[in-house]
């Protein structure tokens, strides 16, 4: 189980993937030069859809697919402070 987590810090949005930073995943898809944001629906909260779905599913093509519905149902729901599992990623996307 992966565990995806983010927060604020004096450098700005920090996100990581099991104590690791995320890949931002501008290889695929660049929403937002400046990196991820969260707690509202725009291109900060897209980057971090696409890249937590990139990293999680292991498929970049069905992870641009789902990134819009991601980023609306879940990322611009997340609190300031965040913590997301696996699974909870998998309940999300069913």
């Amino acid at each position: 189980m992966k565990i995806y987590e983010g927060g604020r810090s004096l450098d700005g949005a920090v996100v990581t993937v099991d104590d690791q930073p995320l890949n931002p995943r501008f290889d695929l898809k660049k929403f937002s030069p400046a990196g991820f944001e969260w707690t509202y629906e725009g291109d900060g909260p897209r980057q971090l859809a696409l890249a937590i779905l990139a990293d999680h599913l292991g498929d970049p093509t069905r992870a641009l697919a789902l990134t819009e519905r991601f980023m609306i149902e879940v990322v611009a729901e997340l609190d300031n402070a965040w913590r997301l599992t696996s699974e909870e990623i998998d309940a999300a996307l069913t």
